[in-house]
């Protein structure tokens, strides 16, 4: 087996005190005498794909990629660390392509962000056949290491790039965090349906620990753990069909507990559910030594399709649950497709597919959050903004890409940021200060960072109706020194408040506020849509100046209500 490593340590060029300087295309940075520097977290892994890692349709063995991804990882925790790390999470995968035996595996991994004790870490797969020189994308995925004592290492992103996923994995992490209320809710009030018997999908399984499957820390390696579960699903999978499954996604790995060299471990699995085309089989892992009872490591689900011979699935027999935990697990399943839809729907879709107004409900609203603050901070990051106008220290930039119209409006504002933020989100006060707020009515406070609100705008032309908007609105403070404060705002659906004859229903992709404490700077973003444009394209063709007016206003505004008491009380914050 061919592997190598990235090995290269570039902190000496951080530790000289030399300022990187960013590259176009945000892949390198350009030092002194044009040395490259490479984020020093980055750990490269690349496998040639041999028979021995292959399955039935001589395709890698996703058992076997989970292995080379959770090694790769673990190797840039602790390169950043500076100590042995464990995994203690996987994130969901999707498997967007297979690899073939000869083909060439490339796994990189390097840390987003560090928290207290705990590192997320980035991983992406690619794949390349060496004889027609192509490469693709396989599938990226979020990996939480603990490290075994506390580090001090800082994490300081250089990119712009990293800027971006340093600060959304602290949304990725309040998601985790999240996921089992989310399971809470759905479950109320499912209804079990009966169809055939699924006791003979059952698989149980033994593996020993020995020292081959075990790291350097002499603890079970979690790939090896995580491989270890994908066999046992897949033979539940198989008992099921009368066929030979394929896997397509993984739901998170969650590791409750540590395992050793000399641990047995038992490993089963069952199918859960069917939906058509498809099956959700669970698997857990529990470790026990001599006569110890049996302890809980790991559990996941697995979602498998059975391909005809033309790669297309075939529809899969329904299925009647087990008595007791059975249903419990029927019902879940179908939970955890709800959550699977939402996220693939609201977060997984690239941002010029992703729909105008996405219809709201409880169950989703973490996964809709996130979407609001993720393309918010996208377009921020974006770099090659154009100076339009400025006048009064207010800046009009624009960006064209894609297709598409974005623009910022930037100003600074003698206010401190915690009270601008206050201030700013709070939309019912927006009227006060922005001529294009008619009104502004909180419709549902979803919890204390998040709001529903509809808002009333002027006719966009003479004679027309009034504009109405459904928009969500989600806030964050910064999670540490030097993070901005965020404010984003989007359209959503709502079943109450469907569009009416009375008001032009708007719509609104991607909004909202960027607030820096140390500069005392506001930016405000808007991605353009044609319910949008009319309200800003005389200021971006150069003939009117109603953005300068607008946010004098709102710094007029900040400065006399320093000390203001608004509807969203300074101890949410």
């Amino acid at each position: 087996i061919y592997s190598s490593f990235l090995t290269d340590h570039p902190l000496s060029a951080m530790a000289s005190g030399i300022k990187p300087q960013v590259e176009q295309g945000d892949s390198d940075l350009v030092v002194e005498d044009d040395k490259m520097y490479r984020n020093p977290t980055e750990v490269k892994m690349s496998q040639i794909v041999l028979p021995c890692h292959a399955n039935h349709r001589k395709e890698l063995s996703v058992g076997q990629l989970l292995k080379w991804m959770d090694c790769t990882a673990c190797l840039s925790a602790e390169r950043h660390a500076g100590c042995s790390c464990v995994t203690a999470s996987m994130d969901d995968i999707h498997f967007e392509r297979t690899i073939g035996v000869g083909q060439v595996v490339n796994i990189k991994a390097k840390v987003n962000r560090a928290f207290n004790s705990s590192m997320e870490v980035g991983i992406e797969v690619s794949c390349e056949d060496l004889y027609s020189n192509q490469q693709w994308k396989v599938c990226h995925a979020f990996a939480t290491f603990v490290a075994r004592k506390l580090f001090s290492v800082p994490l300081v992103p250089c990119t712009h790039k990293e800027q971006l996923e340093y600060s959304m994995a602290a949304e990725r992490r309040r998601m985790r965090l999240l996921h089992i209320d989310i399971m809470k809710d759905l479950l109320k009030g499912q209804n079990e349906q009966l169809t055939v018997p699924t006791e003979k999908t059952r698989v149980e399984s033994v593996e020993l620990v020995l020292p081959p499957h075990a790291n350097h820390q002499v603890n079970t390696f979690g790939g090896q753990i995580m491989a270890w579960m994908e066999n046992v699903a897949t033979i539940a999978a198989s008992r099921l069909c009368n066929a030979h499954p394929t896997l397509r996604t993984i739901d998170m790995f969650h590791f409750r507990g540590p395992s050793q060299v000399g641990d047995r471990l038992v490993l089963k699995a069952i199918v859960n559910n069917t939906f058509k085309n498809s099956m959700e089989v669970g698997v857990c892992a529990e470790a026990y030594q001599g006569e110890e009872s049996q302890r809980h490591i790991n559990s996941a689900f697995m979602m498998f399709e059975v391909l005809d011979e033309d790669g297309k699935p075939c529809p899969l027999p329904p299925i009647r649950p087990e008595p007791l935990d059975g249903s419990r697990r029927y019902q879940e399943a179908i939970a955890r497709k709800k959550i699977r839809l939402d996220r693939k729907y609201i977060i997984s879709c690239k941002q010029t597919e992703v729909p105008l107004s996405v219809p709201w409900d409880q169950s989703n609203q973490v996964y809709l959050s996130y979407n609001n603050v993720f393309a918010l901070k996208m377009l921020a990051a974006r770099t090659k903004w154009t100076l339009s106008s400025e006048k009064n220290n207010v800046r009009l930039y624009t960006l064209e890409e894609n297709q598409t119209l974005c623009f910022r409006i930037e100003s600074e504002v003698n206010v401190p940021a915690a009270r601008a933020f206050l201030l700013l989100s709070d939309l019912c006060c927006r009227p006060e200060w922005d001529k294009l707020y008619k009104q502004c009515e909180l419709i549902i406070q979803v919890n204390d960072d998040d709001f529903i609100y509809h808002v009333l705008t002027p006719s966009v032309s003479e004679g027309g109706k009034v504009q109405d908007f459904i928009l969500l609105a989600s806030r964050r403070p910064p999670c540490n020194s030097g993070d901005p404060y965020v404010i984003a705002l989007r359209s959503v659906t709502l079943p109450t408040h469907p569009p009416t004859e009375d008001f032009n229903r708007g719509e609104m992709l991607c909004a909202g506020f960027i607030i820096y404490e140390v500069s005392k700077s506001i930016s405000y973003y808007n991605q353009t849509n044609p319910g949008v444009l009319p309200y800003i394209s005389t200021d971006i063709a150069g003939l009117s100046s109603s953005f300068c007016y607008t946010f004098h206003s709102c710094s007029q505004y900040l400065l006399e209500n320093r000390t203001r008491h608004s509807v969203l009380s300074d101890t949410e914050i």
